[in-house]
């Protein structure tokens, strides 16, 4: 990651931390009013082959002490109704400007995996975390509709991974390494734009301009 990156992610993520501090205050007092649960769950991931970090997120489901693997069908009846709706907001992940302070990941980039797909992919992943991982990225925005739809049909554990590894990872992994090739400052800000403007309401929203940002 290149000095310039870095400065911004620091810059940015203090800022954001400020601005929306009612914010981040009003989901964690809903999801500790819950009381089944932690406020904030950790999950390891990988921002290098070999290198591990926790990803904070705000809470959003019931735990299981077994749960792996990433989240399908046969997951959905844990997502608590206020977990629903964070994660349509993806305000779930505001825990997340910590890691981007951190230096775990930056603004843009590819999804940070879970360590068994690194494990299952080395020479894919390899090529992908080349990247520094992100909280939004072009994969993120472009593909995620899609593959919410592929998972949430699958109804087991066993389905969720399957089409997950062969439909998922293949299709992420391809438009992570078209942003490595064409990645700038400027396309970071599009793609921050990008998704600031889906959690505004349609009639505000920006029109984006150009193939695929």
């Amino acid at each position: 990651m290149t000095r310039g990156k870095r400065l911004f992610d620091i810059v940015f993520s203090l800022y954001l931390m400020v601005f929306l501090a009612p914010v981040f205050a009003v989901v964690a007092w809903k999801v500790w009013r819950q009381g089944d649960g932690p406020v904030f769950y950790g999950s390891e991931r990988m921002r290098a082959p070999d290198e591990a970090f926790t990803l904070w997120k705000f809470r959003t489901m019931a735990s299981d002490p077994s749960d792996r693997g990433v989240t399908g069908g046969d997951k959905s009846r844990r997502i608590t109704p206020l977990g629903r709706a964070l994660r349509r907001r993806r305000l779930d992940e505001l825990p997340q400007l910590w890691n981007v302070l951190r230096g775990d990941v930056s603004f843009v980039g590819p999804r940070p995996p879970l360590r068994r797909y690194v494990e299952m992919f080395p020479d894919l992943y390899a090529e992908v975390l080349r990247s520094r991982p992100g909280v939004t990225g072009l994969a993120s925005l472009v593909f995620s509709p899609h593959e919410a739809r592929i998972l949430e049909a699958c109804d087991t554990s066993e389905e969720t991974e399957l089409a997950y590894i062969r439909i998922c990872v293949p299709r992420k992994a391809a438009l992570d390494l078209l942003y490595q090739r064409h990645r700038s400052f400027w396309l970071d800000v599009r793609l921050i734009s990008w998704t600031t403007a889906k959690f505004l309401p349609r009639a505000i929203r920006p029109r984006r301009k150009g193939n695929w940002v």
